[in-house]
């Protein structure tokens, strides 16, 4: 078992900036690709950006190249989300997520999730 717990979420201005962290436990964490993924009222959970278990590649499409940045401290535990430019679309609950390959993007890749952290961003 893995078990996950993000922090860092609350409310920013749009053009602001967050960091979300989620701290992992259980089994040999950095055997685990993690990521983040994000879900808005009414809408579909969607895959933000993910990590391999060494840190060494990192994969998120192209809608928020540029703006988030994932990366992990494997001696802590802990995997960060940088977020910046962030503006009201980016609203949501988001969670980190692990899966035992080389990296996520789909659900179905997940083998443990965080219970969420809620984002909003005030216009």
């Amino acid at each position: 078992q893995v078990q996950l717990v993000e922090s860092g979420g609350g409310l920013v201005q749009a053009g602001g900036s967050l960091r979300l962290s989620c701290a992992a436990s259980g089994r040999t964490v950095s055997n685990y690709a993690m990521g983040w993924f994000r879900q808005a009222p009414g809408k579909e959970r969607e895959f933000i950006v993910s990590i391999s278990g060494s840190g060494g590649s990192t994969y998120s499409p192209d809608s928020v190249k540029g703006r988030f940045t994932i990366s992990r401290d494997n001696a802590k535990n802990t995997v960060y989300l940088q977020m910046n430019s962030l503006g009201p679309e980016d609203t949501a609950v988001y969670y980190c997520a692990a899966g035992l390959r080389s990296l996520i993007a789909l659900s179905r890749q997940i083998d443990y999730w965080g219970q969420g952290t809620q984002v909003t961003v005030s216009s």
